[in-house]
């Protein structure tokens, strides 16, 4: 579609652990899409075992409801010698479990069924947060170029001010760019689930950065009325 990445050589290790091998595969797919070096386990032993072999782990994914260790002892353990970003997957949809998680050291939590892309979506979120980047530095579409690991953006090659909310908020149109995205998933993918205002402050968002990218802003960021938003590059100006 006219989008160009500039991929960088030491992708980031990502485990990802489940007992369920089509949701490994599922999420490994995704991830793999995103550049991301993926390991696997079936089993919370297999996981720790993994982790300690591997010291360039940049984030783990981790099931709770597992055979011979549960997600929760798999945090706890490695919470014992480790910071790395900790995303806690569950079928269940109960508070207690939620809380728990937070308070054994994860760091996102995420319940069944849910959607890969905005899993995705999240692991880049944590891994801005934790200093460690994206493994996708620059993205260009139709003029407009993000430098993620500068965070920078230019128009036509001019450098144009972003906050830090315009940033995220462009780079995820761009990622998601012939989607129309609806103003909640807007929220959480941009704001990460730790906002808890109304959508109209992706309206007054989404106006700023019409203004700031001057014409392609108004041509590129199309508004689908009664869903949200979608960005859409025309073919002839994608390249």
């Amino acid at each position: 579609m006219g989008e160009t990445r500039e991929i960088r050589m030491d992708a980031l290790k990502i485990l990802v652990v489940d007992d369920e091998s089509r949701m490994r595969k599922l999420v490994k797919d995704f991830l793999k899409k995103d550049g991301y070096e993926v390991l696997e386990a079936s089993n919370g032993e297999e996981a720790v075992d993994l982790f300690y072999e591997n010291k360039d782990i940049a984030l783990i994914i981790l099931d709770v409801m597992m055979p011979k260790m549960d997600g929760w002892e798999v945090c706890r353990e490695i919470r014992k010698t480790s910071s790395v970003p900790v995303i806690m997957l569950t079928a269940r949809g109960d508070e207690r479990d939620e809380l728990l998680g937070f308070d054994i050291g994860a760091d996102e939590y995420i319940s069944k069924p849910f959607s890969p892309k905005i899993l995705v979506a999240r692991v880049e979120a944590i891994l801005r947060r934790s200093g460690q980047g994206s493994v996708q530095d620059v993205i260009s579409v139709g003029g407009i170029s993000i430098d993620k690991a500068a965070h920078i953006v230019t128009v036509d090659g001019t450098p144009i001010e972003l906050s830090f909310k315009e940033f995220e908020l462009l780079t995820y149109f761009l990622e998601n760019q012939g989607r129309a995205l609806a103003r909640e998933q807007i929220l959480n993918s941009v704001w990460n689930y730790d906002y808890y205002g109304d959508a109209r402050t992706i309206d007054t968002h989404v106006k700023k950065l019409r203004n700031k990218l001057g014409p392609k802003g108004a041509e590129y960021i199309r508004t689908v009325w009664g869903i949200g938003y979608k960005f859409e590059c025309p073919k002839e100006e994608a390249n």
